[in-house]
């Protein structure tokens, strides 16, 4: 996962390069191909085109722009003397080549993002990352003990590395809604760490006598069925998201079916594993024993 993030990288969505998104209706069905070669002939090979839903809706990226050349400038001069700004001149341009092979064609979304703004967007989903991570090491570090809270926190990072390795090897876009669909999977894992860790430290203060790696082991037994019906439950909404809810949420919904079942197995091998590693003991989860303190009850 990590070399096809390093090598591949991800293909970022418009959220985070910028650039502008336009949805065009037609009557009747158009073939893909025919809009790119369209769009391509007078200088917009750079424009991604794919269906939106239905095989009369597609949708049309091109990149951000500076401003428009003078060649693209007189194929709506009119037009142009209305709009207000270089993304309102584009999508008229974009509106009139693609009218003159087929009349019915018509925008019904346009969608402006500067390439500053993506920028700030990707410092910001970067930070709300770390952040939430960060609040995390503190909360499992108080309700149980720091080698608890590493063994989350290396649970959590693999997860989310994995799920964003997913999206670089098979070049899913990635936007806001896989942003926070990441942060959604980071508290799903979690409350099943937590559940684990819970069932531990009873067994480790139930007076057991047993091995630590033995006491692990029967405490992830004990949670397993339970961890198992509430990912095969959560599994069948997300599915249901995936291939009814519409392109809008399909990353979304995909971000999370691949995080919930790695989030599933990371609960159980990954954060009980590291945190065995780490060398936690019985001993450690056992309030240490005031000297004297059975006298203090003595004037």
């Amino acid at each position: 996962a990590i070399v096809a993030i390093v090598i591949r990288g991800f293909t970022f969505g418009l959220d985070f390069t910028g650039g502008t998104v336009l949805v065009v209706h037609y009557d009747e069905a158009v073939e893909l191909e025919d809009v790119r070669n369209q769009l391509e002939t007078v200088g917009y090979a750079d424009a991604v085109v794919k269906n939106f839903g239905s095989s009369r809706d597609i949708e049309i990226t091109l990149p951000p722009i500076e401003k428009l050349t003078n060649e693209t400038d007189e194929l709506v001069s009119n037009d142009s003397q209305q709009s207000g700004g270089d993304e309102a001149k584009l999508s008229n341009i974009i509106l009139e080549i693609l009218q003159q092979h087929d009349a019915s064609a018509r925008i019904s979304k346009a969608d402006f993002v500067g390439s500053q703004v993506g920028d700030e967007l990707i410092e910001k989903g970067s930070l709300a990352l770390l952040y939430a991570i960060f609040g995390i090491l503190i909360y499992v570090t108080i309700r149980f003990e720091w080698r608890f809270s590493l063994g989350a926190i290396v649970a959590l990072v693999h997860d989310v590395i994995i799920v964003a390795g997913v999206f670089a090897i098979w070049q899913v876009e990635f936007d806001l809604t896989v942003l926070a669909a990441l942060l959604a999977v980071i508290g799903y894992s979690l409350n099943d760490t937590i559940v684990v860790f819970d069932r531990i430290r009873e067994n480790f203060l139930s007076g057991r006598k047993a091995e630590t790696e033995a006491i692990i082991n029967t405490s992830i037994n004990q949670t397993l069925s339970r961890t198992v019906v509430t990912s095969f439950t959560t599994m069948l909404v997300l599915f249901a998201l995936y291939f009814f809810g519409g392109d809008l949420i399909n990353s979304f919904a995909f971000a999370l079916i691949v995080g919930v079942m790695i989030g599933t197995y990371s609960s159980i091998f990954v954060a009980s594993t590291a945190t065995l590693a780490l060398g936690v003991s019985r001993e450690d989860l056992i309030p240490v024993a005031k000297e004297g303190g059975s006298l203090d009850h003595i004037p």
